[in-house]
């Protein structure tokens, strides 16, 4: 389970997804605490995150668990940078060097802290560096609608992790509108949008603007000439009209699916595609029409495309994960032995990465499930499973009951409803005192083959040695139903009554009576027993009312419950 978590947290990672992707990762070390390479990975998504006190926290817990690690102080050092603490940041970096020598990633981070703590003692800086500094700048970009989609973008969060590094490399950015917009943020000053809103303007711009600039004179403003309307040309007109017509091919594919007129529908989406290669709900479409008709193939082919598509078009993680959840579907589909569904659950799992959906998650159960049940048609021996259990009744005799154990169970494996080796296995089990797990093999024994005394014998054994004396009277009682006359079953039976009787005499240590009685205390059936309010009168009436109490006993169902509390050691009579 803690590789399953590690390897979707490495997905989202790569995918750019670093917010889920430290989620993952947080819950494979809930699952393995000790595994320094999980806190290396998230420490990673921390930092990219730009959360570098976590992402410290965790490059420290990576460095005390394996401090031989070299990548453990590459995460060190880059979250170290994160801080500004960059004397520590060379530390880290030196001390990983030590390890690995020639390891490149040290190397540079060395070099780029080195250049770092020169370039802040050195006397040119950036006017604006220093505000990517501050411990809010993370739940600023992240308020605002607009900057934090930038954050889901992994070019703009390594140019954000560079300027944190070196507040200097700001000036190679400020071509990029978005560091525009992310500077007209963290400064709150008003900033025109792309869609023409604007930023509510709360500091005056003299206070953010270099001290040095304040001193130049602003030029007269140019009086702009009045703009005639910008005239939408031809080109984009030619684009919005495909677009439009392909939402009325989608919609007419889509009544068409409706009617279950498939091959109409395929024309449609198709039209679709060819005029808008920008929607891939089109193809996603077009694909659960392919479903349909139990073309898989095709199906697969259009959810491939869809993906592909997506990624490149930084299309809604939605529908990625619809397409990868109708790849997933039509390749289970198409599977026909266990090794087949193996595609079908990665592209579950991947789906679920991409958005975390109940039907996703309940598909990619069901495939694991037919998965698992293949495998075991596949391992399906008679042959082989009867060979196992020779081996393990030579083990039983020979006292070998750890080994005996495991031949029995790839017996089971081998052929999972013979009755015979559950009754076997279950006799090991006794005889290693693991009574519970005897007598679940019991259980299955009996639930397999009704009428096999075995089954009967091996289950009572284990309710006498629990000291259940009348749950196992009752089990060899049952099994003499099947076979009146089996010697076993018959002594079994002997013992219990001999048990019960010794109890209901008195003839019981204390300590075994106070074992017996604190057992007996938490059986269901003793508890609803001793609650039932007629019981208690029943009991009230022993004490103090022998006669009435006599009467009580000419009732078969009262009756009955008396003796349970008996054999439980709960009521003693003399």
């Amino acid at each position: 389970m803690a590789e399953e978590a590690k390897a979707k947290g490495n997905a989202a990672f790569s995918a750019g997804r670093f917010e889920e992707a430290a989620g993952f990762f947080s819950d494979a070390i809930d699952l393995s605490p000790t595994n320094h390479v999980l806190y290396s990975n998230r420490s990673a998504a921390y930092a990219s995150l730009l959360r570098y006190s976590e992402a410290l926290t965790d490059a420290q817990k990576t460095v005390d668990l394996k401090p031989d690690w070299s990548k453990g102080y590459s995460r060190l050092g880059a979250a170290h940078v994160g801080l500004g603490n960059l004397e520590d940041a060379i530390a880290a970096y030196k001390k990983g060097l030590e390890f690995d020598p020639n390891n490149e990633a040290l190397k540079t981070g060395l070099l780029d802290a080195q250049s770092a703590a020169r370039s802040r003692s050195g006397p040119a800086s950036s006017p604006f560096g220093n505000i990517f500094q501050g411990p809010d700048v993370w739940a600023k970009l992240t308020a605002d609608p607009t900057t934090r989609a930038y954050l889901q973008q992994p070019d703009f969060l390594r140019m954000l992790q560079d300027v944190q590094r070196n507040p200097n490399n700001i000036n190679m950015y400020l071509m990029d509108q978005r560091m525009m917009q992310v500077l007209g943020v963290l400064l709150n000053i008003k900033a025109r949008t792309g869609t023409g809103e604007e930023m509510e303007r709360e500091v005056p711009m003299s206070e953010v603007v270099p001290p040095e600039s304040k001193k130049r004179p602003e030029p007269e403003p140019v009086k702009e000439a009045e703009r005639e309307p910008m005239e939408i040309p031809d080109e984009e007109k030619e684009m919005r009209q495909r677009k439009a017509e392909a939402q009325k091919e989608k919609e007419a594919g889509n009544a068409a699916y409706k009617k279950k007129e498939f091959e109409t529908a395929i024309q449609h989406y198709s039209k679709a595609i060819e005029l808008d290669d920008a929607d891939i709900s089109f193809l996603t479409n077009r694909a659960a029409v392919y479903m349909e008709m139990g073309k898989y193939e095709d199906c697969i082919k259009d959810c491939d495309k869809a993906v592909e598509r997506g990624r490149e078009l930084r299309s809604d993680f939605k529908m990625i994960a619809r397409a990868l959840t109708r790849k997933g579907t039509a390749l289970a589909k198409l599977a026909k032995c266990s090794k087949d569904y193996e595609p079908a659950i990665e592209a579950f799992q991947k789906a679920l990465t991409e958005h975390r959906n109940p039907e996703t998650l309940k598909k990619l159960n069901d495939a694991e499930k037919a998965k698992k049940e293949l495998e075991q048609q596949e391992y399906f021996d008679p042959k082989i499973a009867d060979e196992e259990r020779e081996k393990g009744n030579e083990m039983f005799k020979q006292q070998k009951y750890p080994e005996a154990v495991k031949h029995y169970t790839e017996a089971l494996r081998r052929n999972p409803e013979d009755p015979k080796v559950y009754s076997n296995r279950a006799a090991c089990y006794t005889k290693l005192g693991a009574l519970p797990e005897g007598l679940k093999d019991a259980e299955k024994c009996i639930e397999l083959d009704p009428t096999f005394s075995k089954g009967y014998t091996r289950k009572g054994a284990v309710q006498f040695f629990m000291k259940e004396y009348d749950k196992a009277l009752e089990t060899y009682q049952e099994g003499l139903k099947h076979d009146p006359n089996n010697q076993e079953l018959l002594d079994g039976v002997r013992r219990c009554v001999e048990q019960i009787n010794k109890a209901n005499r008195g003839d019981i240590s204390p300590e075994d009576l106070k074992e017996r009685q604190a057992k007996g205390m938490q059986d269901p059936e003793i508890q609803n027993i001793l609650s039932d309010p007629i019981m208690r009168q029943v009991l009230v009436d022993f004490q103090e009312n022998p006669k009435s109490a006599q009467d009580h006993l000419k009732n078969p169902q009262v009756m009955h419950k008396i003796q349970k509390l008996v054999s439980a050691g709960i009521v003693q009579i003399k």
